[in-house]
């Protein structure tokens, strides 16, 4: 039996959480190994010879180790893909350029607004820093031209590459989750039927629940 592949980082990171999903929709074994960012845990040399930018996630298993949350999942997706959702990176080539297009749409378009607005808003005041009200205009104001776009695709279409829940969906749950729940934007979501119905949809699926279980878990001793 192949031994359990290996994740290196925090639960409550966004890219350690889209692999875990990941692997979690996929039925794959996995070890979670956590990395205290606050303590400086992925600076430390043990770390920096796994992950040499000092970055998480860290994924391993008996072929390779991979650092980009994305490009684990598809490889997850690839290595494991008779076990677990079979559909979840497509099954042929046409699905598999769909999705891919939708995950790079997160990447390049809701990932930046979206990424500044879960700093600024949900961390910020955690760090004691300021918050930057123009930085939080401006984001918002981006996302919602994204949003506005998905909402039409989404009028048409039950997920965002077509009528199947896939890495499309999946890769966009981390930095929904902290807005919604983490923040006062919630209804930059709930606020258009169709987001607000497929935000209900992806959230609600097993994988993702364990997820923020995960989350909200405390660590083992």
């Amino acid at each position: 039996m192949a031994s359990p592949v290996k994740v290196y980082g925090p639960t409550l990171s966004t890219a350690v959480s889209r692999v875990l999903a990941c692997l979690l929709e996929k039925n794959v074994q996995f070890q979670l190994i956590p990395v205290n960012i606050v303590k400086g845990e992925h600076k430390k040399p043990d770390y920096l010879k796994i992950q040499p930018l000092g970055q998480v996630p860290a994924y391993q298993d008996e072929d390779i180790t991979l650092f980009e949350s994305r490009s684990i999942n598809r490889y997850i997706c690839d290595k494991y893909g008779s076990q677990g959702n079979k559909g979840l990176y497509g099954t042929n080539l046409l699905e598999k350029a769909s999705i891919d297009q939708w995950i790079e749409a997160e990447g390049q378009s809701f990932y930046p607004p979206s990424s500044v607005l879960v700093f600024q808003l949900a961390f910020a005041p955690r760090m004691k820093i300021k918050q930057d009200e123009n930085l939080i205009r401006q984001n918002e104001e981006k996302l919602k031209k994204v949003l506005d776009v998905y909402e039409k695709r989404l009028r048409d279409s039950q997920y965002l590459a077509g009528d199947e829940f896939t890495l499309a969906d999946l890769s966009h749950l981390p930095y929904i989750q902290y807005l919604v729940n983490g923040t006062d934007r919630a209804d930059l979501f709930t606020s258009r039927e169709n987001v607000g119905r497929w935000w209900g949809e992806i959230s609600s699926r097993e994988s993702w629940k364990k997820v923020v279980e995960m989350q909200t878990s405390p660590p083992p001793s």
